[in-house]
């Protein structure tokens, strides 16, 4: 047994199962007038304070995705493919940020989710929800069966802003921060575990999707 090759084989996999997750923050909201950025960003501070991710925002408002599926798309479709699908792609993990519009999330949500499959698959998603008095959570159960299908797994735990116009700063910082730091801490930490879990189990196997 050569235990030199054994020992740098182990080190190589405790590199790889310690280096930070590519987290894509997805920010589902195209709305005019959207709050969405607001919201954003208060979860990008709480990203910004851990070492266990490096993360990558998808704006939608920024993402011309059309709801016209095609398998040929036009010069401008794939354009806007090739400079959103790779972020997807090298992702390990994603956090969607979504209102809730009439009970559901926001049709360029589910373009983005529409026009991808691969990337999703055996991958770890979060959600952080903002409306009136559900906080978005209607938006966020429907989207769990969207996920499902793409072969995803949704986190539990959510970040839920009920009335939330009512409860940030004009400088966008939360009016009481505890609640929603400790929520937005569990979040990560389930999606850093979920993530971890499942970057390691495909490297030993590809997800049979």
């Amino acid at each position: 047994m050569d235990l030199t090759n054994s020992a740098n084989s182990a080190n190589s996999a405790n590199s790889a199962n310690s280096a930070p997750l590519r987290l894509a923050v997805i920010v589902g909201s195209d709305r005019e007038g959207r709050f969405g950025p607001v919201v954003a960003d208060w979860f990008l501070s709480r990203t910004a304070e851990r070492d266990d991710f490096t993360v990558d925002v998808v704006d939608l408002a920024e993402t011309a995705l059309p709801t016209s599926l095609s398998h040929h798309p036009g010069p401008d479709v794939r354009a806007e493919l090739a400079r959103v699908s790779p972020v997807l792609a090298a992702a390990d993990a994603f956090v969607v940020v979504t209102p809730e519009y009439n009970h559901s999330f926001p049709a360029a949500l589910k373009s983005l989710i529409d026009w991808h499959f691969t990337e999703w698959q055996a991958k770890p998603v979060g959600f952080v929800s903002y409306g009136g008095m559900s906080g978005g959570l209607r938006a966020v159960e429907q989207l769990r069966q969207v996920y499902a299908e793409m072969h995803a797994v949704t986190v539990r735990d959510t970040v839920s802003f009920h009335h939330a116009h009512g409860l940030f700063e004009p400088d966008g910082s939360p009016k009481d921060p505890s609640g929603p730091d400790a929520a937005a801490k569990v979040l990560l930490d389930q999606v850093a575990w979920w993530g971890r879990a499942l970057r390691d189990a495909k490297s030993v196997s590809p997800y049979a999707g």
